[in-house]
């Protein structure tokens, strides 16, 4: 069994930051693709950003230039650096996990979700 818990939500006003962070624990062999993801009232999730456990990540446009992902794969954990945050950064983000366990089966992990909220 595997979970990923998310931390690092919060309130502020437009140009402020936040640090989001997710780790994953259970029975894991290991962690491929690691993500966030966003869903804005009335909307699904779109992906924010993707991280590799080695090589290039991947953003959203509106996230470009602004949002940094990273990862400590000695925590099975994955960051999201938000800066210069904006209105419509509003939403609840998710953590996604395409995680290995111990019996060798991959799947597709989601965290709770953390609410992040951004003042004009």
């Amino acid at each position: 069994q595997v979970q990923l818990v998310e931390s690092g939500g919060g309130s502020v006003q437009a140009g402020g930051s936040l640090r989001l962070s997710c780790a994953a624990s259970g029975s894991i062999f290991s962690i491929n693709d690691m993500g966030w993801y966003r869903r804005a009232p009335g909307n699904g999730r779109e992906l924010v950003a993707t991280i590799p456990n080695s090589g290039s990540t991947n953003y959203a446009d509106s996230a470009k230039g602004r949002f940094t992902i990273s990862r400590d794969n000695a925590k099975n954990t994955v960051y999201l650096q938000m800066n210069s945050l904006k209105p419509e950064d509003t939403g609840v983000y998710y953590c996604n996990a395409d995680v290995r366990s111990s019996d060798m089966v991959s799947r597709t992990y989601w965290g709770q979700g953390t609410q992040v909220t951004v003042s004009a």
